[in-house]
């Protein structure tokens, strides 16, 4: 299923929530929508689903407006969770599936390989409401998927989930595109986008800012820079001459060198302060490229830190 968004707008009030936004899902892909809180992802995602009716513009599926069994096709699973809490989980399970086109058989046939699969077989028979939120954020994801969609769109999908669930889920959406289907999922995790993503736009007050492979996008926005894990205290980093930025995460810094400077010199400089566990030349991280667009973007009197799910 090929999604295409054509020039597609939508204000709300006196703001602009998605601005002339065009881009092109391709089949068998996993496409990432990434962007700051508030920037115009959730937006987006319900004018595709044809939610929020857009002011302006198209969103095509194979190259043709939406016909009304573009839902039963579409997997969804929205940032504000909703299950009906007073349900068994099998039978909420095979209910959602029946919404989308599925019949009670084949639902029921999946119901229990799916449970499996995601820890929650022996809950089964439990009422939504005595599931945990972790337990129940990935109830909603099998609900998502059991109907087998062609096309499968994910908002926020890995808030509240821990590292266990998190590589669960990403095996599966990798299996779900080994098997021809396409994942639209927005995020403002880089390190999950980077790992998973074929493809990626990133908006900024519903503007398109990036757009590309991620492979082309890391080529626009490659720079001579280096990630280095070392022995104790980094700090002296910052005044090395020809380091022009520093990035410090808990167990390693990426530095980013001058023009023409030579990383070996660099390196020669660190291991005569500190002992050196790893030092690698590198590619810009999907974080270090939304840092300076995000930055680059922000208007000079936003200093707020919050955001919102326009």
């Amino acid at each position: 299923m090929l999604l295409t968004l054509d020039n597609i707008c939508k204000s709300f009030g006196d703001t602009v929530a998605v601005n002339n936004l065009s881009l092109q899902v391709p089949e068998g892909v996993i496409y990432g929508i990434i962007g700051p809180n508030g920037a115009g992802k959730t937006t987006t995602i319900r004018m595709i689903m044809n939610i929020t009716i857009p002011d302006a513009g198209r969103v095509l599926i194979d190259g043709q407006p939406a016909t009304p069994d573009f839902r039963n096709r579409v997997g969804y699973l929205p940032e504000e969770r909703g299950l009906y809490k007073k349900m068994a989980v099998t039978e909420v399970l095979v209910y959602m599936a029946r919404l989308k086109g599925c019949s009670a058989q084949a639902a029921k046939s999946q119901v229990d390989p799916w449970l499996q699969r995601m820890g929650l077989f022996d809950y089964r028979s439990k009422k939504v409401e005595e599931l945990s939120k972790g337990m129940q954020q990935k109830l909603q994801f099998i609900s998502t998927i059991l109907h087998d969609p062609d096309l499968v769109i994910l908002d926020e999908l890995f808030s509240g989930l821990d590292p266990l669930n998190i590589e669960i889920i990403k095996d599966i959406l990798l299996e779900l595109k080994r098997n021809g289907k396409t994942i639209l999922f927005s995020t403002h995790v880089m390190e999950q986008a980077e790992k998973l993503c074929d493809h990626v736009c990133m908006i900024s007050h519903g503007r398109k800012v990036i757009d590309g492979s991620m492979t082309e996008v890391k080529a626009q926005f490659g720079k001579n820079s280096v990630q280095i894990e070392i022995e104790g205290d980094g700090h002296f980093l910052r005044e090395l001459s020809g380091v022009l930025h520093v990035t410090e995460f808990n167990n390693y810094l990426e530095l980013e060198l001058s023009e023409g400077v030579n990383s070996n010199q660099i390196l020669k400089q660190v291991v005569e302060r500190v002992a050196v566990r790893r030092f690698t030349q590198l590619e810009p991280s999907l974080y270090n490229i939304f840092i300076e667009m995000a930055q680059a973007e922000r208007p000079e009197s936003d200093t707020s830190g919050g955001g919102d799910s326009v």
